[in-house]
């Protein structure tokens, strides 16, 4: 396939994400599809107006971390002038706490992870790792991103997300309430959701801790579908 379309792959930030095996499962998706796909470690690339320009996607996996005024307003611009942008878990949910403006564009931001109760855990990342459901909402049903897919499992941290109205959510899951919670009632929060911004498109699917969680057959294919559909 000619390759017609620039992705900009943006990755790092906390390591335990595996921001470069998580990326590189994509990649070959994105070439398939026509995609030149470029590199960076840094969101400093953001604040190059020429690149961001010529760019139809952002894929970004960056946990945490911090980003400057100015790439975050070259980032900001793009999307505006319609460069997509996607990305999973944390690598975009979970980005530059520093940045009230970062929150506003992605319209969601990961809160926390409750694991297993105090009893259940032995002091490893596991604890983190609860059975849960990906619930489907009806506007789902004839969406392209979620087109065909029913409601899934996993066990992998459950993202607690505060979001705002604007968020187009396609499904969501649910915190129960266990003995010793501090929270009184279930607390749902989007799990997969996009967003119309200026000319651009953004899609973010709160599953993805790690590998193993990306290659589950729904995971992948909600983010694989996301990829394209957030593209100019």
């Amino acid at each position: 396939m000619t390759a017609d379309k620039n992705a900009l792959v943006v990755r790092g930030g906390w390591e335990g994400h595996q921001p470069r095996e998580a990326t590189d499962l994509f990649i070959p998706f994105l070439e398939k599809n026509g995609f030149v796909v470029r590199v960076e470690e840094s969101p400093d690339i953001y604040a190059d107006a020429g690149v961001m320009a010529d760019t139809d996607l952002v894929v970004q996996c960056f946990t945490m971390g911090s980003i400057e005024r100015e790439p975050l307003q070259g980032l900001i611009a793009a999307v505006e002038a319609g460069t997509g942008m996607a990305g999973w878990h944390g690598g975009i949910a979970d980005s530059f706490r520093n940045s009230s403006d970062y929150l506003h564009l992605i319209g969601g931001q990961f809160a926390c992870h409750p694991g297993k109760a105090p009893h259940l855990r032995v002091g490893g990342a596991e604890d983190n790792f609860v059975p849960y459901r990906v619930n489907f909402l009806p506007a789902a049903a004839e969406h392209p991103i979620t087109q065909g897919l029913s409601d899934f499992d996993l066990v992998t941290e459950q993202y607690w997300v505060l979001a705002d109205d604007y968020c187009d959510v396609l499904a969501t899951t649910t915190q129960a309430v266990r003995e010793g919670d501090p929270w009184h009632r279930p607390v749902t929060s989007p799990a997969v959701w996009t967003r119309s911004w200026g000319q651009g498109k953004i899609f973010v699917c709160t599953p993805g801790h790690q590998l193993d969680v990306l290659e589950d057959p729904n995971v992948r294919t909600l983010v694989e579908r996301g990829l394209l559909w957030a593209s100019r």
